[in-house]
């Protein structure tokens, strides 16, 4: 017949004096090995909860997953149709400035053409248009003051004068006229 825990346990309460040493390691055995430690207890409990998050997991991760995947496809197609968008208008805008950029430049053009014209025209003397009576005036008299400056006539005293001769004697016979003297 075999000897159980509660045989054991009994046998201990009679005392230690009556077992051996084997009989006593024994005893102290057996009586560790049936009392469940709280380690173990926590460790049956953690792996049960883990397998229960894992199955869970796995369930209900193929919903949540393609709730996800349907999510970022439309968020894709919202950036794709703002960047259609974007470009677009971008698009718009290098247009009106190219146009702008030309309008500019034909000005541009058209202003040095006329600039140019009149260089040209000023420098020959080949002027076309007609000057008021105003302007006509002006041009005449800053012509005469021009051809005055050029011939010398504004450099002469508005006073003449005689020039200058040295001392001759004098052509009376006698000398004593008083002449230069």
């Amino acid at each position: 017949m075999a000897l159980d825990a509660n045989d054991l346990m009994m046998l201990r309460g009679m005392g230690k004096d009556g077992l051996s040493p084997y009989e006593q390691v024994k005893l102290d055995y057996m009586s560790n090995r049936n009392h469940t430690s709280g380690i173990g207890v926590a460790g049956l409990v953690l792996g049960t909860v883990g397998t229960a998050v894992g199955v869970g997991a796995w369930l209900f991760g193929g919903m949540y997953g393609n709730a996800k995947a349907n999510q970022a496809k439309e968020v894709a197609i919202s950036a794709k149709e703002l960047a259609t968008a974007q470009i677009g208008a971008t698009q718009r805008q290098l247009d009106q400035l190219t146009a702008l950029f030309a309008a500019e430049r034909q000005e541009r053009l058209q202003g040095d053409l006329n600039i140019s014209q009149t260089i040209t025209d000023t420098v020959s003397g080949s002027q076309q248009g007609s000057l008021t009576a105003m302007q006509q005036a002006e041009l005449s008299n800053a012509q005469q003051v021009m051809l005055g400056l050029q011939t010398g006539k504004y450099s002469e005293n508005p006073q003449r004068v005689a020039l200058y001769q040295d001392a001759r004697p004098c052509p009376c016979p006698a000398g004593g006229c008083g002449y230069n003297g």
